[in-house]
């Protein structure tokens, strides 16, 4: 199977993404793309709705990199509290920001999807997943950039 491929990154061998991964990975950055290129371009009594909408996907989105975790510590069959705490905070911190004015809550999204990924630099390894990071930086550049330029336009 295409996804089981080894790959070495920085002396970690793991497995890394298939066509298939790669594919819907690169289709769930279109909401951000779009999202962010209709902050700028709509008439100014749709865009609270398109930020509402940009900021409700960031949200679901970085409750999904939580999950990963959660995901990585069942795989692991220890009880680490490490994985099951990091697992919710990036959904806590993206409820709250959905609650506040749409400027702020692109840049906390934008934040958290990068935090995100610095976390990840250093847990993929550990789980074999070295492999998927070169991926997940090129979702996090897009994302996390939609998020700002969206937020700039709010």
């Amino acid at each position: 199977m295409d996804s089981s491929k080894r790959v070495t990154l920085d002396g970690v061998t793991g497995t890394r993404p298939g066509k298939r991964a790669r594919q819907l990975a690169y289709a769930g950055l279109l909401p951000f793309v779009v999202g962010a290129a209709l902050i700028w371009i709509v008439r100014a009594d749709a865009q609270r709705h398109a930020e509402a909408v940009l900021s409700a996907y960031a949200a679901v989105i970085l409750s999904f990199l939580g999950g990963i975790h959660w995901g990585f510590g069942i795989r692991s069959g220890r009880d680490e509290v490490a994985h099951f705490a990091w697992a919710i905070v990036p959904s806590l911190v993206a409820w709250v920001a959905v609650l506040m004015p749409s400027n702020a809550a692109l840049v906390i999204h934008g934040v958290m999807i990068v935090v995100c990924y610095l976390v990840d630099r250093k847990v993929y390894p550990m789980h074999d997943a070295a492999g998927w990071l070169t991926l997940r930086f090129r979702l996090t550049a897009v994302a996390s950039l939609s998020c700002f330029l969206a937020a700039a336009g709010a």
